[in-house]
C-alpha cells in the first residue's frame, strides 16, 4: 500500500516516518521523499493514528489525488536539485514528465492550479536554495556552481540569485561570513 505525505521533504523527516510506522507495528518496504510503501492494508482507524502523529511531526497525510500529484511533483524537484549528483541532460519540463509518467501541460496546469506558481519559479526557487548552500559550504566557486546547477553563465546565476533574494552570491556569502565571524566572537 502507498501512502503519500506533504512536507516530507528532507532525510529527518523520513526517520520520523520510519519511527512512526514503527511504532504503529506497520512494515515498510521503502520510506522515500513525499511516499511511503508499507507491506499491511491499514484500518481507518490505523490511518487516522498515522494522520495525526504525523501531523505533530509536522507532516501531513495527503488523501486528495490532486495534492499527490503536487507533492510528487515537488518531490522529483527537490530530488533532482538538492540529492541528485548529476541534474538531467534533457530539459526539466521532459525530466519530471518522464519520471512522473504525465503529460508536462498537464503536471505544470494542476502545478500552477494549486501552488499559485509555476513549476519553474518552484525550481528557480529551489535552484537558488541550493546555490546558498554550496556557497556556504566554500567548497565551490561561482563558476562550478554555475555549471553544477547547469545555469548557461556565473551572470545568468547571478541575475537569478539576485531576483530572488534581492543579493548578489558574493554579498550574500560576505553577509554570512560576517554573521558566522559574530557568533565566534561571542
Amino acid at each position: 500500500m502507498n501512502l503519500y505525505i506533504k512536507y516530507m521533504v528532507s532525510l529527518r523527516c523520513k526517520m520520523i516516518v520510519k519511527e512512526e510506522l514503527i511504532k504503529m507495528g506497520l512494515h515498510y518496504v521503502f520510506v522515500d521523499l513525499g511516499m511511503i510503501q508499507i507491506l499491511e492494508d491499514i484500518s481507518k482507524e490505523q490511518r487516522k493514528v498515522l494522520k495525526v502523529s504525523l501531523l505533530m511531526n509536522g507532516l501531513e497525510l495527503l488523501d486528495d489525488k490532486k495534492n499527490i500529484l503536487i507533492e510528487k511533483i515537488k518531490n522529483v524537484i527537490i530530488e533532482m536539485i538538492h540529492y541528485s549528483k548529476e541534474f538531467p541532460t534533457e530539459n526539466y519540463s521532459e525530466f519530471i514528465s518522464e519520471k512522473l509518467e504525465y503529460d508536462y501541460n498537464y503536471l505544470s496546469n494542476i502545478f500552477s492550479e494549486v501552488k499559485g506558481i509555476t513549476i519553474q519559479q518552484f525550481i528557480i526557487v529551489h535552484k537558488i536554495e541550493r546555490v546558498k548552500e554550496l556557497l556556504l559550504y566554500e567548497e565551490l566557486t561561482l563558476t562550478q556552481i554555475s555549471q553544477e546547477l547547469q545555469y548557461s553563465s556565473v551572470a545568468h546565476l547571478s541575475n537569478q540569485f539576485k531576483k530572488v533574494t534581492g543579493l548578489t552570491p558574493t554579498y550574500y556569502k560576505t553577509l554570512k561570513e560576517k554573521r558566522r565571524k559574530n557568533l565566534e566572537d561571542v
